[in-house]
């Protein structure tokens, strides 16, 4: 959510003419964030979020515009697309394909509580259960195949240890069969950052645009990677069961799943050590940027390597 792309008071005003929204009173760039150009706007009837899409092409958008409209639909409180006079959730600015998605209230919170945690397990598990009745599917952006790709650009810049860690988890991952496991739309990226609150209750849920169809899991995975671990890349055990419990009392866990839980936290970890190595590294220039660091996710793999054997489901 850097600024790559800059659009001014004048050129939104006029992209604007093409909505139902009022006239623009305010435009202020969003710092967080490494993928997309974003923007709060403000105009005589609301506020909104604009999306300049820095590498994905319209073509790609509806799969992502057309299942936040529909979990939207289905109860889950996501950030809703806005349709223009023409009917669609997106055009073209300045270039890029982009979009306006509704403004939600609450801000994100930095250390959760158990049962805060709890609260988005049931989030997460609530968007998994409205999104089996979205029929769009979109292969994962980010995964093993991406990694094994991208990998000879990152490695020049990774000392041994790291390069041997590297090479073996896309070894060990690439030997995992999961095709018994419950599929579906995902998030991909339900971190901290992308949840919202409002007086104490999820308000919101946002940033949708690494969304692709894969294993739930996977989302189970990535989600307490990031809620649940403390200093140090371990697991909080506490954060940990309460939100697999509170997922696991609204869509049950199966046997396979279980079964896999050790490996997925480790496929978790991977994709998004990579992510931050390619982003770090291999940056794009951009107005206001963002990029995270990558160590973090390397020490969080490496625990769960060393612990595999007692990284299991509640």
């Amino acid at each position: 959510m850097s600024v790559f792309t800059t659009v001014t008071h004048e050129q939104l005003s006029a992209w604007l003419t093409n909505y139902s929204i009022g006239t623009l009173t305010a435009l202020e760039g969003i710092a967080a964030g490494i993928e997309n150009t974003n923007y709060f706007v403000t105009t005589a009837r609301g506020r909104y979020v604009l999306t300049l899409f820095e590498k994905l092409k319209a073509a790609e958008l509806p799969y992502y515009l057309n299942l936040m409209d529909h979990l939207a639909g289905q109860g889950v409180p996501s950030a809703r697309p806005v349709r223009n006079r023409a009917g669609a959730f997106s055009g073209e600015l300045n270039g890029k394909p982009a979009a306006l998605v509704s403004f939600l209230r609450g801000s994100d919170i930095a250390a959760p509580t158990a049962g805060q945690c709890a609260s988005c397990g049931t989030l997460l598990a609530d968007i998994h259960k409205a999104g089996r009745s979205y029929s769009a599917s979109m292969d994962n952006p980010r995964g093993l195949r991406w990694c094994e790709s991208v990998m000879p650009e990152i490695i020049p810049f990774l000392g041994a240890d790291d390069v041997a860690l590297l090479r073996e988890e896309i070894r060990f991952q690439s030997l995992e069969r999961r095709d018994a496991l419950p599929r579906g739309a995902i998030h991909a990226d339900l971190f901290r950052d992308n949840v919202l609150w409002d007086d104490g209750r999820i308000s919101g849920v946002i940033d949708f645009y690494f969304a692709c169809t894969d294993a739930l899991l996977y989302d189970v995975a990535i989600t307490v990677n990031d809620w649940c671990v403390a200093e140090g890349g371990e697991l909080d055990g506490d954060r940990a069961a309460a939100l697999l419990e509170a997922y696991g009392a609204a869509r049950p866990f199966t046997t396979a799943e279980r079964g896999a839980w050790p490996g997925m936290l480790r496929a978790a970890a991977l994709r998004f050590w990579v992510s931050r190595l390619y982003d770090f590294y291999l940056p794009r220039p951009g107005e206001l940027t963002h990029a995270k660091d990558p160590r973090h996710f390397c020490r969080l793999l490496e625990r769960h390597v060393a612990r595999a054997n007692s990284r299991m489901l509640p």
